[in-house]
């Protein structure tokens, strides 16, 4: 049996979503800046995507920028925003927890002058909203905090965020890394005082390579790639046409019944959070049940590191991660555990799993009965290890 259990890392791309991008690289495949008939029907897929996603999100297609994925689009926003505000101040906030797209830009910004704070979260992931108010000064040009952390799935107050942050300084722009959110959750920057708004299609059964980056008509922001001027300028380059394709489609088909999908996500998180119950030495990080993502659950398993329970689930036909897969293969402690506060002895030793709509309850059933007779049988080869070391 194999169980696919590593959905915040990608998905599988929908059969649909697949067939569309093969017909336009096999047939449809002009480029869409070219003024002849091959290139006017690649340039209607690209209007298409961006009726469609504005929709999705009631804003404006000329707001769409579409990009290679998530962590381009976080660096377009955040250096950007950065770059084009910076007579107005150098302070720019973030938090302890953001996918290293967001962090790792940050730390480029300091070395580039910028000052940046990092605001801490609670045990179970969340940013304070009075900590975001205490940082808050004039010449704070720009705030970015997640929706949904990709290790514990903790949701963020992002309404309530942008609310407080354009009380206290309506020129300050607000970017959101909606990676893990969008196609989960309704998301509307108009009303949630967004400005900046990142996505990436391989999250959502669409293709990998391709994402979008919202930006409000009104915020200033810099582009970063520069060459022939598509895009109105803000990302040069050939459109990615099967990929924006694929994405559209792929994002069409999440908001598709999204209350449905997501109620049907938390009924195999709460079947397997409730398994994990009856093995001893197990921690879950993150919000249980509503409180967090539907998708997504972090578990420290005492006496066994994370590494070798990932591969013998493997070994099992299971697939997961060892806390986020764009960081998995550093050798440092995840920032968010230690962030929570996760004691030292369960920090190399969490699992993350997560589901998607095609995964089944008998997976997660599976994926219980493995765990139950591999944990005592994995704590008991570490302990006769160690003790003959």
């Amino acid at each position: 049996m194999e169980v696919y259990l590593d959905n915040s890392a990608t998905t599988r791309c929908l059969p649909n979503v697949a067939a569309l991008m093969t017909k336009i690289m096999c047939e449809d495949y002009g480029n869409p800046s070219s003024m002849h008939r091959k290139g006017v029907e690649s340039e209607k897929y690209i209007r298409y995507a961006k009726e469609t996603i504005a929709k999705l999100l009631k804003v404006q297609e000329k707001e769409i920028i579409f990009t290679s994925g998530g962590t381009e689009s976080d660096n377009i926003a955040l250096i950007g925003a950065a770059y084009a505000n910076h007579r107005a101040g150098r302070h720019i906030i973030t938090t302890r927890i953001e996918h290293p797209a967001v962090l790792q830009t940050c730390a480029y910004l300091e070395e580039q002058g910028f000052q940046v704070t990092y605001l801490p979260v609670d045990r179970s992931g969340a940013v304070s909203l009075y900590d975001l108010e205490k940082a808050m000064t004039r010449g704070t040009i720009l705030v970015s905090i997640m929706h949904v952390n990709n290790e514990i799935g903790t949701i963020e107050p992002i309404e309530q965020a942008g609310e407080l942050i354009k009380r206290l300084n309506p020129n300050t722009l607000f970017h959101v890394d909606a990676v893990q959110s969008f196609g989960k959750f309704a998301i509307y920057p108009k009303r949630m005082h967004i400005d900046m708004l990142s996505v990436s299609a391989h999250k959502i059964h669409g293709p990998k390579g391709v994402g979008f980056l919202y930006v409000n008509e009104k915020a200033k922001v810099r582009p970063i790639i520069f060459g022939g001027g598509q895009q109105k300028g803000m990302r040069s380059g050939t459109e990615n046409v099967p990929g924006i394709a694929g994405m559209a489609l792929a994002a069409e088909e999440a908001y598709s019944d999204l209350e449905g999908k997501r109620n049907y996500l938390y009924a195999l998180k709460d079947r397997f959070t409730d398994g994990l119950a009856g093995l001893d030495g197990i921690r879950i990080n993150g919000p249980l049940g509503r409180d967090g993502a539907p998708n997504v659950v972090s578990v420290s398993i005492q006496g066994v590191r994370s590494e070798v329970m990932l591969h013998a689930l493997e070994d099992k036909g299971i697939y997961v991660s060892a806390g986020s897969a764009c960081s998995s293969n550093k050798p440092s402690a995840s920032v968010t555990l230690k962030a929570i506060g996760v004691e030292k002895q369960y920090l190399d030793s969490t699992i993350r799993f997560s589901m998607s709509v095609l995964n089944t309850e008998e997976d997660m059933d599976y994926t219980l009965r493995v765990l139950k007779e591999l944990v005592p049988m994995l704590r008991r080869y570490t302990r006769y290890w160690c003790e003959g070391v």
